[in-house]
């Protein structure tokens, strides 16, 4: 069958709708979420009738909340800022405030709700966006079931979206799927990771399954390595310390955002495009990873690291123990790499490589393919070997688009090779600046698809992977080293020590 059918690609028409943002004067909302929305109405992309409303627990009155919106946006909006399109906006947006645990607030809300519905006609649609600190996720879903705004009448649809950390481990991972599970159906439930919503991470399936040069050419046979790479230059800026030394670049990156990547990298062909078709074999590939389950193979596969004081772009930051809110005694990993291995037909011997860090020399997210060299029976022999072999680069951000390296002659009377580049850019070859990830996200959420969503057996045994190198980490009587490498370098020598011992060696962004 093919997936890329006509009939099986289009999605449903997205439907008039209200939004309800909890945690809605947070930076999220502010800078994603109403600037989202926004661009979508710029596109005429957000169904007429959309209403917005924020829910908080600060007191402010509907211009105040509109206020401090309008700000942000012209800052930070993909397509500028137009009074004319704005004030028209903004209209639909009200704000509700109220306690995340006071049931009168809840009760208040559905009044508000059922007015806005009757305005309408009739019942109507809703998506709560749950935007708010994590320790908060559970009462609210609990005061959204007892207040009866869980479940949608004659036709229409709840849905609610949940945004990242889903939880800190497997347990409360679990626990609040189970909390999820008993407020609304799997079906009606988009627990959101953004990268998926970036235009390179959609675009993957399409240049995996829809391009026939490659997909014969995807498989142990022909690749020999797999990197993913996600390179922040920032360090702990804006109070982020607080919530970072708790987390760790292993918990906050690579249990969702990169796993999620190599699991569309390593996926087989789904039956269809549908968003169980495609998560299916999405959770396939996490369920094949090769577990490590021992403080020895933890150790020998996985290595973490902080940063000391440095330069970033020649400006002097602190090490990781320096940072603000961060603990001067903290075991908290800045930098980690992982080894990956994925026991399956398609994949067996191929190592997958993980690399996250914080206050690396630039900002960069990317997935590079390498392919096994020629054999060594002609150019390698007769010019004194080949430089470098084939690598397709997939660049996540803030470059989005694809590159393939390949060997080619220097112009000339000698036999001389160098690697040169097909670069595909998609702002130069489309004219136009690709969408923003939430804006794809909101959409799809309205729209009723949860292709780009985490389906909860996805989200837990992502979680069981990352509890063994925890547990190492952290209960283990003889733990893992805490490596150290200088702020404004590419991490730490055990991270390519690791690579060395399969022969590789990280690619250079």
């Amino acid at each position: 069958m093919n997936p890329f059918r006509e009939d099986l690609v289009s999605r449903s028409t997205p439907e008039p709708c209200t939004v309800v943002i909890f945690g809605a004067t947070g930076d999220l909302t502010h800078r994603k979420l109403i600037p989202a929305l926004y661009n979508l109405a710029v596109d005429g992309e957000l169904p007429t009738g959309v209403k917005i409303i924020g829910f908080a627990r600060r007191e402010k009155s509907d211009a105040g909340f509109r206020a401090g919106l309008v700000d942000v946006n012209r800052k930070v909006s993909r397509s500028g800022h137009d009074e004319q399109i704005w004030s028209s906006f903004i209209e639909s947006v009200s704000y509700h405030q109220s306690e995340f645990s006071d049931a009168d607030g809840y009760r208040r809300l559905a009044e508000k709700l059922a007015a806005i519905d009757a305005a309408r006609g009739g019942a109507g649609n809703r998506l709560f966006y749950i935007a708010s600190a994590p320790e908060f996720f559970d009462e609210i879903l609990i005061n959204l079931k007892n207040a009866g705004l869980n479940r949608a009448a004659n036709g229409c649809w709840a849905r609610v979206i949940v945004e990242k950390p889903f939880g800190t481990d497997l347990a409360t991972a679990h626990h609040l799927n189970e909390i999820v599970n008993a407020t609304f159906e799997e079906r009606d439930t988009y627990r959101i990771d953004h990268y998926l919503g970036k235009e390179t991470a959609q675009n993957l399936m399409v240049l995996r399954f829809a391009n026939a040069i490659f997909e014969p050419l995807w498989n142990n046979k022909h690749i020999s390595q797999v990197q993913i790479t996600c390179s922040e230059n920032l360090g702990m800026e804006g109070g982020r310390g607080g919530y970072y030394d708790t987390a760790g670049a292993l918990r906050d990156m690579v249990q969702n955002h990169l796993l999620q990547l190599l699991s569309l990298v390593a996926m087989e062909p789904p039956t269809d495009l549908s968003a169980d078709g495609v998560r299916d074999e999405k959770v396939k590939v996490i369920r094949s990873l090769r577990q490590w389950d021992t403080p020895e193979k933890v150790a020998a596969n996985v290595i973490r690291a902080q940063y000391s004081a440095g330069h970033v772009d020649g400006v002097p930051v602190p090490g990781y123990r320096e940072e603000d809110r961060v603990d001067p005694e903290s075991k908290t990993e800045a930098y980690v790499a992982v080894r990956l291995l994925i026991d399956t037909w398609r994949w067996s011997g191929v190592p997958f490589y993980i690399r996250m860090g914080k206050r690396l020399p630039k900002k960069s997210t990317e997935i590079s393919i390498h392919f096994k060299d020629a054999p060594c029976v002609l150019f390698n022999a007769s010019c004194g070997g080949a430089p470098g072999g084939n690598v397709l680069v997939i660049r996540i951000q803030p470059d989005e688009g694809i590159s393939l390296r390949m060997v080619s002659k220097i112009p000339g009377n000698s036999l001389r090779l160098e690697p040169v580049k097909m670069d595909f850019h998609y702002a130069t070859s489309f004219g136009k600046a690709s969408p923003e990830a939430y804006e794809r996200l909101l959409l799809d959420a309205i729209a009723g698809d949860a292709t780009l969503f985490a389906r909860r057996d996805e989200v837990e045994e992502a979680w069981g992977f990352i509890d063994h190198i925890e547990r190492a980490w952290h209960q283990s009587s003889n733990p893992p080293p805490m490596a150290e490498f200088v702020a404004g370098t590419w991490g730490p020598k055990e991270a390519d020590d690791l690579l060395m011992q399969d022969g590789n060696q990280w690619r250079r962004l």
